[in-house]
């Protein structure tokens, strides 16, 4: 990626604002948050039309700074609950509404709960959230999953002790079901329709307990899981079966941030990294049809007992390309999307044909022509 904007802030999350689903925009907005500076921002960019794109690789004028507001604390996730609120999780343990206000083009605190996660003497960090609108639910230091409601005051649900270790992410699974992800190595489901405060299933690395850091489900076969942690692999879950990862990869030489299945061509895959480097995993199938058409991996197998189903609409039993056994078959190929650097690339997103990643580089990075 030759275009940067260097923005003098540590970029610790990227995030696109949603565009309608019955429209094929591209999207032109995202949000960032900032870490490990005096004063943390979030703030509200625009890449413009993208009908006047000057370079043919994708890449031309820079993000424009739309508005932003003064975060307390480093911003250790950000998501977007609707096309016009913005949540954050903090070190502070606060976790934050801001609204986008689009006619005046500025940004305020709608609604915050202070200190949501802490311990008893101290605060402690929250370190992740996901949005169901209206329902927000963040994860944090404190092994604690809090439940929250856009414009309800309270906290709707708090699970106490969900987790004796840092809970570092979480996902939905299905609307009321969520994945969590710890510092052992194990991936937790939860159903937040049973008032037991314990999981509905535990998955776990085999061997080494190695912290997992991220997590992101298969967006038409929810159970399809993939995570990244501590040491750079990328692990592929089946959640309906085993207990273990389905398929391990060697990915990145140092932490894995973040992993996201393309929101609409989950063929694809992309992960950033504590070693500087962005990769777009792809699995290719011989007749370029997609994959979850295709009733073997890469045509060279016939493991059809892991079948997985087709999406919504299809009745056939077919195979995700994620599930081979033997990834050679399933010709997974991988590229880097930036040029060689030191510094972490500590978030990325992506949809439709557009990527945006931030960095400790005080870099954003976005790419317009995505070829997914």
């Amino acid at each position: 990626m030759e275009s940067a904007k260097y923005v003098s802030l540590k970029i610790s999350k990227t995030r696109w604002r949603p565009v309608s689903h019955s429209s094929l925009q591209q999207p032109d907005i995202f949000a960032t948050g900032s870490w490990d500076n005096e004063d943390n921002k979030v703030s509200v960019w625009s890449i413009g039309d993208p009908g006047s794109l000057g370079l043919e690789d994708g890449f031309e004028g820079d993000p424009q700074l739309i508005c932003e507001h003064k975060h307390d604390g480093d911003v250790l996730d950000l998501q977007f609950l609707d096309q016009e609120r913005i949540v954050t999780v903090s070190s502070t343990g606060a976790v934050t509404i801001f609204r986008h206000h689009q006619n005046s083009q500025t940004v305020s605190v709608s609604q915050q709960w202070p200190r949501a996660h802490r311990y008893p003497c101290d605060d402690a960090p929250g370190t992740g959230v996901a949005c169901s609108s209206p329902e927000i639910v963040t994860v944090g230091e404190d092994g604690r999953i809090i439940v929250f409601r856009a414009d309800h005051e309270g906290v709707v649900r708090v699970i106490e002790n969900a987790d004796s270790s840092t809970l570092h992410a979480v996902t939905y699974l299905r609307t009321t079901e969520v994945l969590t992800v710890n510092s052992f190595g194990q991936l937790k489901l939860w159903d937040l329709r049973q008032q037991n405060n314990s999981p509905s299933q535990v998955l776990s690395l085999s061997g080494d307990r190695v912290p997992l850091y991220c997590v992101d489900r298969h967006p038409n076969q929810q159970h399809i899981v993939a995570t990244g942690g501590q040491d750079g692999m990328l692990c592929v879950w089946d959640v309906r079966q085993g207990n273990m990862p389905f398929s391990l990869m060697e990915a990145h030489s140092a932490e894995m941030w973040e992993v996201h299945f393309h929101p609409t061509n989950p063929d694809h895959l992309f992960t950033c990294s504590e070693d500087g480097s962005l990769l777009h995993w792809e699995t290719a199938s011989p007749s370029e049809r997609p994959s979850f058409l295709q009733g073997e991996c890469g045509g060279s197998s016939s493991m059809t007992s892991r079948s997985a189903m087709a999406p919504a609409g299809g009745n056939q039993s077919v195979m995700s390309a994620w599930l081979c056994g033997d990834p050679s078959k399933s010709r997974l190929e991988t590229t880097h999307m930036l040029p060689s650097q030191t510094l972490s690339v500590n978030s990325l997103d992506v949809l439709g044909q557009c990527l945006v990643c931030g960095t400790d580089g005080e870099a954003i990075f976005v790419n317009r022509q995505v070829p997914v």
